[in-house]
């Protein structure tokens, strides 16, 4: 059974950074194609960023790049999310979630798309 955990969020200044990570267990990234979501009260489920199973294809919402910055740890079946230059607008509860896919395909920011989410955690950006 696939289990995705994540951690490292909490509260940051305007202009602060965290790096959140996402834990896999049950399935190798290498056949994973792993999400990161996130979302705040009121507001619809968005996706921020995705990275293949492969590592190869990686993909960022326009109101993230050069801001945030995915990797991967095969070693540690890991995936973090670096996130620089918080804003206040970045608060939420952030998700990562998988999609068992090929190693070499593209990955989507499509909440629908992923079959399996872990329980959240929450980054509040404030002074």
């Amino acid at each position: 059974q696939l289990q995705l955990v994540e951690s490292g969020g909490g509260l940051v200044q305007p202009g602060g950074s965290l790096r959140l990570s996402c834990a896999a267990s049950g399935f190798t990234l290498d056949y994973l194609a792993i999400g990161w979501f996130r979302q705040a009260p009121g507001k619809e489920r968005e996706g921020v960023s995705c990275i293949s199973g492969s590592g190869t294809f990686r993909n960022y919402a326009d109101s993230v790049k050069g801001r945030f910055t995915i990797s991967r740890d095969s070693a540690k079946n890991t995936v973090y999310l670096q996130i620089n230059s918080l804003k206040p607008e970045d608060t939420a509860v952030y998700y990562c979630a998988a999609e068992q896919a090929p190693p070499f395909r593209q990955c989507v920011l499509r909440p629908g798309d992923y079959d399996y989410w872990g329980q959240g955690t929450q980054v509040t950006v404030s002074s």
